[in-house]
């Protein structure tokens, strides 16, 4: 199928199949002209890549781990597993870290500013 066909049916940007390209997520057969060609499962794969995205994977991750699409099902499954228990501690730490920071911008807030408390009695 053609680039804009493939972008039409996974729902993406001609640029970002191009971007796909360009990092070697996606391979395109070329024509004599030039235009690029996807097989049926470029497809799938882009559904993996927007997914992959949306569960907070970059494309270096998501491109790292793109040949366990074609291991075996239970290879593949334990290592997903583990790259997601990975990314779950990831997002715990950094929950705790701006839960943290959270917390003393709500400290900060309570507090009255020394510099408007003595405006305020300049004024007064």
């Amino acid at each position: 199928m053609r680039i804009g066909e493939l972008a039409k049916q996974a729902g993406v940007t001609v640029d970002a199949l191009r971007f796909y390209e360009e990092k070697g997520l996606i391979k395109p057969l070329r024509t004599a002209n030039g235009y690029r060609l996807y097989p049926e499962q470029t497809l799938q794969l882009v559904g993996y890549i927007k997914m992959a995205q949306q569960l907070g994977f970059s494309l270096a991750e998501i491109g790292e781990n793109l040949p366990l699409l074609w291991a075996s099902e239970a290879a593949s499954a334990e290592v997903l597993a583990q790259l997601f228990a990975q990314k779950i501690a990831l997002l715990d730490a950094r929950i705790t870290q701006l839960q943290g920071l959270r917390n003393v911008l709500a400290e900060r807030a309570a507090q009255v500013c020394p510099l408007l408390a003595t405006a305020a009695a300049t004024l007064a």
